[in-house]
């Protein structure tokens, strides 16, 4: 594949990415209206990056919802209250422990179950939505081995890392930063437009066993180190 081919190609999945995020964002506002409410004690990004042969059941819950699943659930997402420390007014969240929900912008549409191969052995997503302009997802899996925790957190580092380096001009992944918290580890980064301004960022988390990938895109506050905030406070909630 040719360099215009590859960006090419990483331009047709963003533009994807971003119609998708916006479909699932509307959904989600008329979704959540007479859901169930539930808190942290149970089970992203958009479930709009699916493929046929994982089809995703999305369960829209309330503001500040968890849904209690085994091995991996909600509650090792983050929470409601994660957002307020920020600054940030969640409206709504649609969880899935399919592992179907797509990584990040910069993925296209793989997913958590194509990256792990299906051999994880739980999976969890979640969509937020913001009362300012702003999408989170978040995708989660637990491995059954540390070393396959540690292969998956190696592929999701290569695939953020795979667009740091683009031409004047493109979105990119700026420059990692690593967070250890309570044990766990990661790498967070932020995301510049075209014209330099930085529109969220992404985290790469791992914690025993868990793994996740954290995408804030937009700019739903002008507080400094939001996308640390929530980064850390992912890498908070993922240990079992």
């Amino acid at each position: 594949m040719t360099e215009n081919q590859a960006v090419q190609q990483k331009s047709v999945h963003r533009n994807h990415f971003v119609a998708a995020a916006c479909l699932t964002a509307a959904l989600i506002t008329v979704g959540v209206v007479g859901t169930q409410s539930a808190t942290a004690d149970g089970a992203g990004h958009s479930t709009a990056h699916r493929t046929a042969a994982h089809p995703v059941t999305a369960m829209p819950v309330a503001v500040g919802a968890a849904v209690a699943a085994p091995g991996l659930g909600s509650a090792a997402l983050v929470q409601s209250e994660d957002f307020f420390q920020q600054g940030l007014g969640p409206v709504g969240a649609t969880v899935s422990l399919a592992g179907g929900q797509g990584l990040s912008a910069c993925s296209g549409e793989e997913t958590m179950r194509d990256l792990t191969k299906g051999k994880a052995t739980a999976y969890a997503s979640v969509t937020w939505t913001f009362d300012t302009d702003g999408l989170l997802t978040e995708s989660a899996a637990s491995a059954p081995t540390g070393n396959s925790a540690s292969t998956y957190e190696k592929q999701l580092e290569a695939l953020v890392q795979d667009c740091q380096d683009e031409p004047a001009g493109h979105w990119h992944y700026g420059a990692a930063h690593t967070l250890t918290v309570n044990g766990g580890t990661g790498h967070w980064y932020p995301s510049y437009s075209g014209d330099g301004i930085v529109t969220g960022g992404v985290a790469v988390l791992r914690s025993g066993t868990r793994v996740a990938v954290v995408e804030l895109t937009g700019q739903p506050t002008d507080a400094p180190g939001y996308v640390e905030g929530i980064a850390t406070a992912a890498l908070n909630r993922l240990p079992a």
